[in-house]
């Protein structure tokens, strides 16, 4: 049974007043009714137990292996965040039965060191829980939550390399920009939220995002940023993709660093490297890259956001399949979880868009 009350009037991260914020020209009629199907169909999907199933993936050179491992995760962080970005709050609004059960269900699968897993998850999944514990905390300054949160980033912290970076598992000696950025991410969320996280972890992760990009102008990949780069320096460095630049480019606007030269050379990589809207269904990170691109561009504003973010969503909102849900490789929730975050971008509930 859900709970119905009045819709909440959230704290935003950037200052101290309530404000409830507007629904604007930038999501239509037609994007609000994909949201709103999209949002029930996770709250339709939710599992009695408070999380929700979905694909666990591994990528093999350029194929995408899943299996089902039950309750997952990342995949219930993403729909809490998709409740919160909607407004609803743990036992407030709309869905905060949902978003209540959701953030239950992550508490209760933390370890004793603060990590966040279950059936072997990893920190990829780990840093998207503590997002979304970060952005309930910044909303709602739930007491219950701020020993679990702070456990959650000293996990984080003390799994950082010597390179500054992050890998699968706490502990790995080697890093990519992927799961380095989810936990670059998840620490600037709480620390917005008024969690101390240490300034060295925050600067040597810095370092970590800003070596990963291109900066050779005559490289072709010019703009972009690599998946390794301090396990290959006496090789050619690994792949260079929209969704990792998305993440490089992210990282480096939530870490504070406006005017870094990165940041102008990774847009232009992305609009020059978008994906089409047949990777939507058909590939593993589309929505990936999009949940990290919209960030990039609505930070970086102006033209840039005009440009970028009205056929975005008319594109994702086209790839809404009957029944309300999203589709990728991953699975429905997964993909449906990140489409409703996407799209609710200009409501600013989430802390973490805040510009």
């Amino acid at each position: 049974m859900r709970l119905l009350t009045v819709p909440l009037m959230i704290l935003c991260c950037a200052g101290a007043a309530w404000a409830q914020s507007p629904v604007t020209e930038e999501i239509p009629e037609s994007t609000a009714r994909a949201i709103d199907a999209g949002l029930k169909f996770l709250a339709d999907n939710q599992n009695p137990d408070g999380s929700w199933t979905d694909g666990v993936g591994r990528r093999i050179n350029y194929d995408y292996h899943v299996h089902y491992t039950g309750a997952n995760v990342g995949v219930t962080a993403l729909a809490l965040m998709a409740f919160l970005a909607n407004g609803s709050t743990p036992g407030r609004g709309e869905y905060g039965y949902e978003a209540e059960q959701a953030l239950d269900w992550l508490i209760e699968h933390q370890t004793d060191g603060g990590f966040i897993t279950w059936q072997a998850s990893r920190m990829y999944s780990h840093a998207m829980a503590t997002l979304a514990m970060a952005e309930v905390y910044g909303m709602t300054r739930d007491e219950r939550l701020e020993r679990p949160l702070k456990n959650a980033i000293y996990r984080i912290v003390v799994s950082q390399n010597e390179g500054g970076g992050w890998r699968y598992l706490p502990g790995s000696v080697d890093s990519d920009i992927s799961v380095t950025v989810c936990q670059v991410v998840a620490l600037r969320a709480a620390r917005n939220a008024g969690i101390e996280v240490p300034w060295d972890c925050l600067k040597r992760s810095v370092d970590y995002v800003k070596r990963s990009a291109v900066t050779n102008r005559s490289d072709r990949n010019y703009g972009g940023f690599y998946y390794q780069v301090d396990e290959n320096q006496l090789r050619r460095p690994t792949r260079v993709t929209f969704p990792l630049t998305a993440a490089g480019v992210t990282a480096l606007y939530g870490a504070g660093e406006y005017d870094a030269p990165e940041l102008e050379a990774g847009l232009d990589f992305l609009k020059d490297h978008r994906p089409s809207r047949g990777d939507m269904h058909s590939t593993f990170d589309y929505f990936y890259g999009h949940y990290y691109a919209v960030q990039a561009f609505y930070q970086a504003g102006g033209k840039y956001w005009q440009d970028w973010w009205p056929s975005v969503r008319d594109e994702i909102v086209a790839g809404q399949r009957r029944g309300g849900f999203w589709q990728d490789l991953v699975g429905a929730n997964y993909a449906t979880a990140m489409a409703c975050v996407i799209l609710q971008i200009p409501y600013r509930y989430l802390p973490i868009f805040e510009r």
